[in-house]
């Protein structure tokens, strides 16, 4: 008996995660998912934004709009974390830094519109935590030369395999916090909906207010925080 209840149960939660199309490239089947919905429609907001805002930075003959203040407060925002985080050496990474910011929380907070999170999906984050390894392991070789390699081997030799270990750990450590932090919110809301429906009119949105809002700006933060920390720490000071 609860067994077939845990089974009628399980169908009524929604984790919203379907398959919309199915396309045949190469021989493979591959899937268009809503994780690939979501991430389009997050993509093409965060380029129209982008566009108006630079059409209405350069008409310098109106006078600043709200948006066009509001843009110029972001910018001064996020330049100012990248600042305090890495001093001058965060110069070269303003823009991507303050790409990752808008794209994580814009990610995160898409569930608030109906959508999947597109972090709720590791093959998201894992791209995300590559593309953060191989800046780091870049400036690391860029900056300290053939030193990459041989701080590899300090304090000790012996200390080589778990030296190499943590390196290459990092994308995976900050790939699995955020997938793991934004699954969790999404599996929690799906239950919510799914397991209480006849009850949940207004009270799931403050659970919508942590697991979206404040969960998901407070991983957006610490992901972009650590991609500093991890690329700052590879430029010596002197630059």
């Amino acid at each position: 008996m609860g067994n077939s209840l845990g089974v009628v149960a399980a169908k009524e939660a929604d984790f919203m995660i379907h398959n919309l199309l199915k396309l045949k490239i190469l021989g493979q089947e591959v899937y268009l998912t809503t994780t690939h919905v979501s991430l389009l429609i997050i993509c093409v907001a965060l380029i129209l934004i982008a566009l108006v805002a630079r059409i209405k930075l350069k008409d310098t003959n109106e006078k600043p709009s709200r948006f066009q203040n509001a843009m110029e407060l972001v910018v001064e925002m996020l330049d100012g974390m990248v600042a305090s985080s890495m001093g001058k050496k965060g110069a070269p990474f303003r823009n991507y830094i303050g790409v990752l910011f808008l794209f994580i929380l814009f990610s995160n907070l898409s569930g608030l519109l109906g959508l999947r999170p597109p972090t709720a999906d590791y093959g998201v984050t894992l791209g995300l935590g590559l593309i953060t390894f191989f800046l780091v392991q870049v400036n690391n070789i860029r900056y300290n030369k053939f030193g990459a390699f041989t701080e590899l081997f300090q304090p000790i030799p012996l200390l080589f395999p778990i030296n190499l270990i943590g390196e290459i750990a990092t994308p995976f450590s900050l790939s699995l916090r955020l997938f793991g932090n934004v699954l969790a919110g999404t599996v929690i809301m799906a239950l919510v909906y799914g397991l209480l429906y006849k009850i949940a009119f207004f009270w799931p949105g403050i659970l919508h207010v942590y697991f979206d809002v404040f969960s998901g700006a407070i991983q957006t933060y610490v992901f972009c925080m650590l991609t500093m920390v991890f690329i700052g720490n590879k430029i010596p000071d002197k630059n």
